[in-house]
């Protein structure tokens, strides 16, 4: 799996390293929609980073170790460049809302200064609810296996692995879960069908199918978040019957999906960033010629 995973790793880094300079370059980018699409690449890029290290030592190197603090850190970001991601979704689809409810309002509802703010909500919220896990991780004892069954470290993993109660921790995960990703999924799905119904108030076909077109890369985004997570909590609650391979390539997937089909998806609906793709190969081709 070395090659395959440094390939993955190279993709992510990549795709979303171009819907970054693509976006900043672009003048004609500079707007809402772009501006969460930024958002969301830095989320992705995040997730990426935060994985790389234990992942690559692991297959490449077969450093199979990490510090408890390490874990505790590596645990942190990964569930708050999570958290970010899922309130950025929520944020996409707010956007969408607009755009198609009210398009000539669009611009002086979603100015610049209520974006940033919306971007700070995001990631204050992200960064306090997340902030007690691994301190609730902390106090407990760990004294028999200490073998994880993932590349990297999940609350759930981690705090299996204790010698005490961890109803505490089982009790404020699942609230930090149903404010995050819980309430932001039914924002998402409450979103869609208000669009719905705006959609169908539009008398022709061909309106219908543009507005609902504006709306697809989204959709692709949510279903590539929340299907291997929705896999990934069935699979830790009722798996456990499974073989430990299930478990380690769900969580791969719930971790290493998002930052790598989001960009493809994105690239292939926006023309300035696949125009920013070709010129870089163009580039290359012509050094590498030169």
């Amino acid at each position: 799996m070395a090659f395959p995973l440094g390939a993955i790793y190279v993709i992510a880094l990549f795709g979303n390293g171009i819907i970054i300079s693509t976006i900043k370059s672009e003048s004609s980018l500079h707007i809402p929609m772009y501006y969460f699409l930024c958002m969301l690449a830095f989320a992705d890029m995040g997730l990426t980073l935060c994985t790389l290290p234990s992942m690559l030592g692991i297959f490449w190197f077969n450093y199979k170790y990490i510090t408890f603090d390490g874990c505790l850190i590596q645990m942190y970001f990964i569930h708050t460049f999570s958290a970010i991601e899922s309130g950025v979704l929520v944020a996409m689809a707010i956007d969408r809302v607009i755009a198609i409810w009210s398009p000539l309002r669009y611009g002086t509802i979603l100015t610049n200064a209520v974006v940033c703010k919306i971007g700070i909500l995001i990631l204050s919220r992200a960064v306090c609810v997340v902030f007690p896990v691994p301190f609730l991780i902390k106090r407990l004892p760990f004294y028999r296996s200490n073998i994880l069954s993932h590349s990297f470290c999940l609350h759930q993993d981690v705090m299996r692995l204790a010698c005490a109660s961890t109803r505490v921790n089982s009790l404020y995960g699942l609230i930090a879960v149903i404010f995050t990703k819980g309430s932001d999924s039914l924002s998402i799905l409450l979103s869609y069908v208000f669009i719905l119904r705006t959609v169908m108030a539009i008398a022709s076909g061909e309106g219908r199918m543009k507005a609902l077109n504006t709306c697809v890369s989204h959709i692709c985004a949510v279903l590539i978040f929340y299907v291997p997570l929705i896999g990934v909590s069935v699979i830790h609650r009722f798996g456990k019957h499974l073989s430990p391979l299930t478990h380690a390539l769900m969580a791969n997937a719930y971790l290493l999906v998002p930052p790598v089909l989001n960009p493809i998806v994105y690239t292939v609906k926006t023309k300035e960033i696949r125009k920013k793709i070709i010129q870089i190969f163009v580039r290359t081709k012509i050094t590498t010629e030169g």
